[in-house]
């Protein structure tokens, strides 16, 4: 083992997977003269700080810093609020200091909250300072206009002037289990709806979710570390039970209120509210099967809704960001599964094919459409793991990235931040572009790493699956064959297959260890069409066949022993692992399962109900699919292979409860297995010595069980 490959887990963990000291939430200013970031001050602070890049007319530009924690908050140090803290456990933020920021429309005012606090900065000035207001403070947001802040403390929903005079509730919650203005469980988790309030573009008026979780069973999340503390109550909606009731309504600034009406019976996710100047308040709302959607267009005097459109999937309709929008002159932007392909409709027209898969709308100007995508089933290059940049106008479509990569872009009048990350080079490059041409970059102050990733990008099996292939860089062809480590997320919305370096990282760590390591993006991942994606409706085991079929496929390629392969994963990826050496021992020899989910029944509505429908009348689905019922049990094969179950015993999304269901479960059966609980550890992955050692148990369990020595350099 080399040295650099022995200190790659301190580094990876104290640089929070190689982020920190990168720039993030980028904001470019409508006339183009201020990009606002954040960015940590190296690649091992976790304090985020707010940055801005101000550009002049002739594209000459330098960077500011504007607002440091450390300086604001003074000795005292930063605290979180419980609120606080299960709102970044929805986001996986797991950054310190200035986490997230809003500003007016003109980009001239951020606020954030800082340790409960409400703060604003002159983003010309530089100017910051607190005011005083209850807390603690939750997702602050200025009013278009810059005159009024938002926020939610205490689950009411108040408002501020924006010298801090005036502040008074706007929206108070009635009862204990009620609030305005926050996302309920489901929407952050699952729905990448992270907000739960939005001003309109004049700033007189507000459209505020009001969530009460009374009807949601309460689970209680204890750390057994630590019995002196009361365990916390947590509304967990799981599969086939009561979701929380979300409700919406317009407040003008003094109060007055209209509800907004629609289907809640039918519809009764409110999954995307979309308003700006263009058209009215626009709605996405989702029926409980999430087989259909509507767009609804809000009447701002009544609270009355329209029909804009309506979709519908026999699988489900997948939500994606950016959609529904408006167009300045009143089009609605969607994106849609339509003749096999996931296509960008702007008004009446599909303005993209089955060349491109459309991933998500990143900015809406007056002439165009920007979009994220990646080669749809019908390219002749399948590009294997790129993401690209588009422009698409109704002249047609052009790329605005270059070079294989992962790509993405944020834009505001003349000025494109264009954001890049490839396998030649470590971490991401944030170029600005004017008129396409290169005025400057972002700099980024994040560690380099130890160790450098060589993934071979490549297909594997009849059904070509994205593959990433890694081996030591020792490796000698005259050493023959390696152990094969799969090391897979394999679920929905997780690609690990892609074209960039930093996300191989972890995966070339453990081939350094002596492994051939295999990632593979079975059906289900992001991939070339709705089709497969949406295979696994009923049937989340076709990941594992997948898995299979990969690493056979690959096997006449590269130097794989198949009589020694073994499987780690986290998460969706745990389960697979999990059920890899129970259904497949012919195939897996050992196996990592980190926080899986293992009885499907016990995680929550929106996510499980999408692929295995409502517990109560499908319940056989649920049988098969999950680890530890009689029916998934009786899938498991003998010989019985070495099992790490890992499970954080504080995690409330994965509740621990999966993890020791199933290592009971294995325990009856006289099947041996190892259980690591992690005190204190959510279902974000761990960070500092946690997570340093993990990855090293990890790769002595793997050792252990595959009957291999330490490798010695």
């Amino acid at each position: 083992m080399t040295t650099e490959s022995r200190s790659f887990p301190r580094q990876h963990a104290r640089s929070q997977r190689f982020t920190l000291g990168a720039p993030r939430s980028l904001t470019v200013a409508p006339d183009g003269s201020r990009i606002v970031f954040l960015r940590s001050r190296s690649g091992t602070d976790r304090s985020q700080m707010l940055w801005v890049l101000d550009v002049t007319e002739d594209g000459k530009s330098a960077e500011r810093l504007l607002a440091d924690p450390a300086a604001l908050l003074g000795a005292g140090g930063e605290r979180l609020s419980a609120r606080e803290r299960a709102r970044r456990e929805r986001a996986r933020e797991s950054a310190a200091g200035i986490v997230g920021y809003a500003g007016d429309a003109a980009l001239t005012t951020a606020v954030y909250a800082l340790s409960g606090r409400l703060w604003t900065t002159d983003l010309r000035s530089g100017a910051s300072r607190a005011l005083a207001v209850p807390g603690p403070v939750i997702d602050p947001r200025p009013s278009p206009d810059g005159t009024r802040i938002a926020y939610v403390s205490e689950g009411a929903l108040r408002l501020v002037a924006a010298d801090g005079s005036g502040d008074r509730a706007l929206a108070a919650p009635e009862e204990a289990q009620v609030t305005y203005g926050l996302a309920e469980f489901v929407a952050a988790e699952e729905m990448d709806r992270t907000r739960g309030f939005w001003w309109s573009p004049d700033s007189a008026r507000l459209l505020v979710a009001r969530v009460d979780e009374s009807p949601v069973r309460r689970w209680w999340i204890a750390d057994p570390a630590h019995p002196d503390r009361e365990p916390a109550s947590v509304a967990y909606p799981r599969a086939g039970t009561a979701n929380a009731d979300v409700r919406l309504f317009l407040y003008d600034l003094e109060g007055g209120r209209t509800e907004v009406e629609w289907d809640r019976a039918r519809y009764p996710y409110l999954a995307r509210v979309h308003w700006t100047a263009a058209g009215a308040p626009l709605l996405l709302v989702q029926s409980r099967d999430q087989r259909a959607v509507l767009y609804l267009g809000v009447d701002e005097e009544s609270g009355a809704t329209r029909m804009v459109h309506a979709d519908e999937d026999p699988d489900w309709v997948e939500l994606r960001g950016g959609s529904p929008a408006w167009t300045p002159d009143g089009k609605l932007v969607r994106i849609t599964d339509e003749g096999g392909a996931r296509v960008l409709a702007v008004g009446d027209r599909l303005l993209t094919g089955g060349t491109l898969q459309v991933r998500s709308v990143l900015d809406v100007g007056a002439d165009d459409v920007l979009i994220s995508a990646s080669a749809g089933a019908e390219a002749a290059d399948r590009e294997i793991g790129e993401i690209h940049v588009h422009r698409v106008s109704p002249l047609g479509v052009e790329r605005v990235s270059e070079g294989p990569g992962v790509h993405s872009a944020v834009r505001g009048g003349p000025l494109t931040v264009l954001s890049t990350a490839t396998t030649d080079a470590y971490g991401t490059t944030y170029r600005v572009l004017r008129d396409g041409e290169e005025i400057a970059r972002l700099a980024s102050y994040a560690e380099t790493p130890a160790l450098t990733p060589r993934p071979v990008l490549t297909t594997g099996g009849a059904r070509e699956i994205p593959c990433a292939v890694l081996l030591p860089s020792w490796y000698r062809e005259e050493e023959g064959p390696l152990p094969v480590l799969m090391d897979p997320y394999g679920g929905p919305h997780g690609q690990r297959v892609v074209a960039a370096r930093n996300p191989h990282l972890t995966s070339q760590w453990f081939a350094e260890q002596g492994f051939a390591v295999v990632v593979a993006d079975g059906r289900g991942t992001p991939g070339p069409s709705p089709a497969w994606e949406k295979a696994v409706n009923r049937r989340l085991t076709l990941s594992l066949d997948d898995q299979v079929d990969a690493l056979h496929g690959l096997a006449d390629r590269f130097p794989l022993d198949l009589t020694r392969v073994a499987i780690r994963g986290w998460s969706f990826g745990g389960y697979l692992a999990a059920m890899a050496v129970l259904r497949r021992p012919d195939v897996f020899h050992a196996a990592v399962s980190g926080a899986p989910v293992t009885d499907l029944r016990l995680y929550d509505t929106h996510y499980q109900e999408r692929y295995l429908g409502d517990p109560a009348t499908e319940p056989e689905v649920y049988a098969h699919n999950s680890l530890v019922t009689d029916e998934g049990l009786s899938e498991a094969r003998e010989p019985h292979r070495p099992l790490m179950l890992i499970h954080g015993l504080v995690d409330d999304n994965v509740v621990v409860a999966h993890g020791l269901r199933l290592s009971s479960a294995l325990l009856a059966a006289g099947r041996p297995h190892e259980f690591l609980p992690l005190s204190g550890v959510t279902h974000m992955t761990p960070q500092e010595e946690v997570a340093e050692n993990l990855l090293l148990f990890q790769v002595d369990f793997l050792r252990r069980s595959l009957g291999l020595s330490a490798r010695e350099d």
